[in-house]
């Protein structure tokens, strides 16, 4: 395997010959990426990686700047390959070996972008359970995106929150994420079609602002109105872990 872009990019990885994988191929990964280059800054995006593999994925979300990654798979040999691998290129990555849907019940921390590749036989009913479990136990963040990889036999778009889906040879990538719904509320009395609110142009995964307006608190000026005052925020993230899973810590 190659990864694509980034700091380590075009640094090979050859993973043991005897893990139980089936790794998502270069031109697929790297179709995949240009699609969340446009929509994400990857610096510190907190990513979780289902059915880890090799760990082919959560080596090109470190590539990229994203941290902290916590990949997960049952398998020990991929578990340890990606322990090894993390430490070679001093990655912030995590492998747990767990099944996954066990971590997903027990699990209470909110991820920007979670990736799931399970293997392309599981049943639909198999599937739909990786999603159902991520949106009832909200594990992603309100902006956060989910991917499911499957073949074209399993169909995801019947799910609530599917977005979209990209084909690349045999593989089908669905898209997740909750609807953002924009708090436009108009006050008829103070309404002024001079004054716009602020919208930085900024990708998910930078800082979140919000711009608001300041009221006029002289009621005997005539006339007099305030400069807008910008008043910028940024989201806490939580940061909880569930010790009671089989990790080994990098």
């Amino acid at each position: 395997m190659r990864i694509v872009s980034g700091k380590f990019k075009g640094r090979r990885i050859t993973a043991p010959k005897n893990l139980p994988v089936r790794p998502t191929t270069d031109l697929s990964k790297e179709a995949l990426f240009n699609i969340l280059n446009h929509q994400f800054s990857f610096h510190e995006l907190k990513i979780l990686d289902l059915f880890a593999g090799t760990g082919n994925i959560s080596y090109e979300f470190a590539s990229r700047g994203a941290e902290p990654i916590t990949s997960v798979d049952t398998d020990f040999g991929c578990v340890n390959f990606i322990k090894k691998t993390a430490q070679e290129f001093e990655m912030d990555i995590t492998a747990i070996k767990s099944d996954v849907y066990k971590f997903l019940e027990r699990s209470k921390v909110k991820y920007d972008i979670i990736f799931s590749d399970p293997p392309y036989h599981f049943s639909q009913e198999q599937f739909d359970k990786i999603y159902e479990l991520i949106f009832e136990n909200e594990l992603l963040q309100e902006d956060g995106l989910l991917i499911i990889e499957h073949s074209s036999q399993t169909k995801m778009e019947h799910l609530e929150h599917f977005s979209n889906s990209r084909k690349y040879g045999g593989s089908i990538f669905s898209f997740f994420e909750y609807e953002q719904v924009e708090n436009d509320e108009d006050d008829d009395d103070d309404f002024d079609e001079d004054d716009e609110d602020v919208k930085p142009a900024s990708k998910k995964g930078a800082s979140k602002a919000s711009s608001k307006k300041s009221k006029d608190d002289d009621d005997d000026d005539d006339d007099d109105m305030e400069e807008p005052e910008d008043d910028w925020g940024k989201a806490d993230e939580e940061d909880n872990w569930d010790p009671d899973f089989d990790e080994f810590d990098i």
